[in-house]
């Protein structure tokens, strides 16, 4: 009886075994997952017409920047879109330089020339500017160390 009983309980412990391997999840496939950014471009949400011909409505790599960004002590650039791929900056850089400029799509902002230096406008945090006013600022537009416009 006792060799019988420890049959029982072996063939009792194969069969609990095998089922809970069968109810056990399956290991999960390794899968990778990739982020893409897609920025709209407004002439893509735009109606039917012919883009190029609007500005309002042409492609622009950074339409998403227009409108005002201010920097310290009154200092601000206002940007809007002009032609396909470029943008008027209305800009007060410093105490005593105010003026408009022409800008244009680059690879990694837009560019503009302000007297001799041909600028940049980047993107960037209020750290990076250099400006303790600007610090902890996260959506900055940046000229060059000392010189950066942010929206609040």
């Amino acid at each position: 009886m006792q060799k019988s009983v420890i049959l029982a309980s072996a063939a009792a412990l194969v069969l609990l075994a095998g089922c809970e391997k069968a109810e056990a999840p399956a290991p999960a496939e390794p899968t990778t997952t990739e982020e893409v950014l897609v920025e709209t471009m407004p002439s893509e949400t735009a109606g039917t017409g012919n883009a190029a011909a609007d500005p309002a409505t042409a492609p622009h790599r950074f339409a998403s920047w227009a409108g005002k960004w201010t920097g310290v002590e009154g200092m601000y650039v206002t940007i809007t879109t002009a032609a396909p791929e470029k943008y008027k900056l209305e800009m007060q850089s410093d105490l005593d330089t105010k003026g408009t400029y022409d800008g244009w799509d680059s690879e990694h902002g837009i560019k503009f020339k302000r007297g001799d230096e041909e600028l940049s406008l980047h993107r960037g945090n209020g750290d990076d500017t250099g400006l303790k006013y600007l610090a902890g600022k996260k959506e900055c537009l940046i000229v060059k160390e000392g010189e950066g416009y942010c929206r609040d």
